[in-house]
């Protein structure tokens, strides 16, 4: 079966915006403007490639980050780019038939599948993919944190030859880590190094973990965490408005608060923040149910915060 090297960019509004405010018939994290791939031949070398524009439905005006990051245009998506519907036609016709896609991350295909979705399709047709971050890691003998492809390409002393944050120029960067790398021992591997793999911040979603989100472009620490503090919590069941609790400080740039539901009860929500290639930060937000194990450990940690007020508080009586 043929390899397919899969790369997208997405435009997201910002947290409080009227676009974000929109409900739209799926959930989504983003909207497609530009796909990317590369196929892989069968004696493991990079082969031909297809790229396409997407002209965005339902978050029409491009947030200024993404744009910055990608190079891509207002006017370049009105001007060449395509409805998702006849872009996704024109790439399935490309692929050609039955195909492993590969990704460099987690984000790409659940995305693509989002989106599909969205349009009133059905992605069935996805039926196999893989991040190749965790064969990279498994094969390389490297921690299980997610790297840069940048980082990777490092790595593997492979120079960039493309244009960095475009869907073709990183599909064909990670098509060239590919063809470096085992594919066939990779996939056959791939369930022990998942759980290798450290928790759902960096990749696959942990136990209780309904949905994830992933902002970006964010400029400092304190933007980001105004922007998920504006950001409205919806019930994952009824869609109702849940205002959020205060934010409970973890270890490295990780956050958690709970939001709670009339009906259906609490949902634990967590953040954390992490520097991209750019220098720019970006924030993985995931809902939990309520009672799962990482809640378990938010009302653990609420308790000690709450207790360690009420010793400061007693400890202050005492002195006065």
């Amino acid at each position: 079966m043929q390899y397919i090297v899969l790369d997208l960019e997405w435009n997201q509004p910002w947290p409080g915006s009227y676009a974000a405010k929109k409900v739209l018939p799926v959930e989504i994290h983003g909207e497609i403007i530009q796909i990317g791939a590369v196929r892989i031949l069968e004696n493991g070398t990079v082969g031909d490639e297809f790229q396409v524009l997407v002209r965005p439905k339902y978050y029409k005006k491009l947030n200024s980050r993404v744009s910055k990051l990608t190079g891509i245009r207002d006017i370049d998506l009105r001007d060449s780019g395509l409805p998702f519907p006849e872009a996704l036609a024109k790439f399935r016709e490309w692929i050609g038939g039955e195909c492993i896609f590969l990704t460099w991350g987690f984000d790409d295909i659940t995305l693509l599948e989002d989106n599909i979705l969205l349009h009133d399709d059905e992605p069935d047709w996805i039926t196999q993919w893989y991040n190749v971050q965790m064969i990279f890691n498994s094969q390389l003998g490297c921690d299980s944190s997610q790297k840069a492809l940048a980082t990777a390409m490092g790595m593997m002393n492979i120079e960039p030859s493309r244009q960095a944050h475009d869907a073709l120029g990183d599909a064909y960067h990670t098509a060239l880590i590919c063809s470096r790398l085992d594919l066939v021992r990779g996939i056959d591997e791939y369930a022990e190094s998942l759980r290798h793999h450290e928790d759902g911040f960096h990749g696959a979603p942990p136990e209780g973990c309904i949905s994830k989100v992933v902002f970006r472009g964010y400029e400092d620490k304190a933007m980001a965490m105004q922007a998920m503090t504006d950001l409205k919590s919806h019930c994952p069941q009824c869609g109702r408005e849940m205002p959020n609790g205060t934010w409970l400080a973890q270890e490295t740039r990780r956050y958690m608060t709970m939001a709670n539901c009339p009906e259906h009860g609490r949902f634990l929500i967590r953040i954390r923040l992490q520097k991209d290639d750019d220098g720019t930060l970006r924030v993985s937000r995931m809902v939990y149910e309520g009672a799962c194990d990482a809640a378990k450990k938010f009302d653990e940690l609420s308790q000690r915060r709450k207790q360690h007020r009420r010793r400061r508080r007693q400890s202050f009586g005492d002195k006065s």
